[in-house]
């Protein structure tokens, strides 16, 4: 209860309209920030030292983490210098706004899909979408799903970084090796601490980034075992039924998962660790639930966590923010029923609102396409005769261009490189505030946005009835 009243504080503070920008935009003191957090892995590491370089690239030179290095690749000297493009063609701000606001005035079921941004811009989104009754849906709302519908049926014990750092003895990693994707997990979560702790990988082979772990066991169990079957058994042996009650393939996954469950009930603190976005769809949902039902029936006599690995491109805060909003999570169809007539006000569905379903439905007539942390295109299915908008990265602006007809492009600056910024952590308890490393006079999400609602509710309200 604490955390969520203070998330709610942070979010409640954070005004979108305050970000403009002239006042997002600035340039860095200094060409060197300390103590900057990267914005573009949900660990947000915090201990990083960013150089801005005179042909404005931007280097970490004391950090090995791959995932960095390949997001700074992508700014450069050219960013400051990207204009506004509607319908193959160059154009001002002023000009980009407006057809911007005319496609969305005039749609009568729209998309705001990637959803790339942090609190500010996830705000102004969502008046805006309010304005034209958009769906809201995110680059990974699969795996956002996939985590949130457990949590809905039957709820969840969360842990924290910093409690798997000072309290986890036995960590269980279930189908994933974190460092693949999170690189410097194991160094923000448990390296340089002198605590005795077991690792163990279920379904998958142990993470060799953990190897060099201190004072650390580490062993892996089932690596070749189906996840879904792994997890009937565990599931099982966790409400205490016996092991030889039992069938399994054979291969002694009852007796060896009924072991590991022995050391669970052993450990002073358990925290076990999955990727939604590792497991193995479209039903990884299912999966979660189990996991989340194993670490219930732990905590009826021991202390165990879960650690959900996700939320990468701004995915956890998008559905934070949209969440606390409107009460309902991402896949949520929002709009003003005094704009949008015989509309309902809030229709949340993850499996009709999802992106790829309505895209290859054809069910959407308006795509606005928010893609701050980095360039992914909107995707191939997008019918070509369907108005697109832009809020990019730079490196779209050509890809735009090239679409033509009925699209707009319009650059936006990435949260913590050319703008400020507040994301949330991966364990969802923390709101970090982002410092911009650079400072390329590129407009936020969120004053792009506010300046959409603005003009949309200009429109007259007879161009927005269906």
């Amino acid at each position: 209860m604490e955390l969520a009243k203070s998330a709610a504080m942070h979010l409640s503070s954070i005004d979108p309209s305050s970000t403009s920008p002239s006042a997002a935009n600035s340039a860095p003191a200094s060409p060197v920030t300390r103590d900057w957090i990267c914005p573009f892995c949900p660990l947000l590491c915090d201990d990083l030292v960013v150089e801005s370089r005179e042909d404005a690239t931007l280097a970490v030179p004391d950090t090995e983490c791959p995932r960095l290095a390949q997001a700074l690749a992508c700014y450069g000297s050219a960013d400051a210098q990207c204009g506004n493009s509607v319908d193959g063609h160059d154009a001002d701000l002023d000009t980009a706004l407006a057809s911007a606001a005319r496609i969305l005035s005039s749609a009568r079921r729209p998309l705001f899909g990637a959803l790339t941004t942090d609190v500010a811009g996830t705000r102004a989104l969502y008046t805006l979408a309010a304005g034209c009754g958009a769906i809201l849906d995110h680059l990974h709302g699969d795996a956002m799903s996939a985590a949130t519908l457990p949590l809905q049926d039957r709820g969840s014990f969360f842990t924290t970084l910093s409690e798997v750092r000072s309290r986890a003895d036995l960590l269980v990693f279930f189908g994933c090796r974190p460092s693949q994707r999170y690189p410097r997990f194991f160094a923000r979560t448990l390296e340089g601490t002198q605590q005795q702790r077991e690792l163990v990988f279920v379904g998958c082979a142990p993470d060799p980034a953990a190897s060099g772990l201190a004072n650390t066991r580490i062993e892996a169990l089932l690596p070749d075992a189906d996840p879904f079957d792994t997890l009937a058994l565990w599931s099982a042996l966790s409400e205490g039924r016996e092991p030889g009650a039992l069938q399994d393939d054979g291969t002694g996954a009852a007796e060896a998962l009924a072991e590991l469950q022995a050391r669970i009930a052993a450990a002073h603190y358990t925290v076990l660790v999955y990727e939604p976005a590792a497991l193995p769809g479209p039903h990884a949902a299912l999966l979660i639930e189990a996991l989340n039902r194993i670490v219930k029936a732990a905590n009826r006599t021991v202390r165990a966590g879960c650690l959900a690995l996700g939320g990468d491109d701004g995915a956890l805060t998008v559905n934070q923010t949209v969440t606390w909003l409107s009460g309902l999570p991402l896949r949520t169809r929002v709009s003003t029923p005094a704009r949008i007539a015989g509309t309902a006000p809030l229709d949340y569905d993850p499996y009709r609102y999802r992106t790829a379903r309505l895209l290859a439905e054809g069910e959407i007539d308006a795509l606005l396409w928010v893609a701050s942390f980095a360039p992914p295109a909107w995707p191939q299915a997008l019918a070509e005769d369907v108005p697109a908008i832009v809020l990019g990265h730079p490196a779209l602006a050509q890809a735009a261009k090239s679409r033509g007809g009925a699209t707009v492009f319009i650059p936006v600056a990435t949260p913590g490189i050319d703008s400020g910024g507040h994301l949330f952590r991966v364990d969802g308890s923390v709101v970090l505030p982002l410092a911009a490393a650079r400072g390329a006079a590129l407009p936020s999400v969120a004053a792009i946005a506010s300046q959409l609602a603005e003009r949309l509710h200009a429109q007259p309200a007879a161009q927005v009835q269906p």
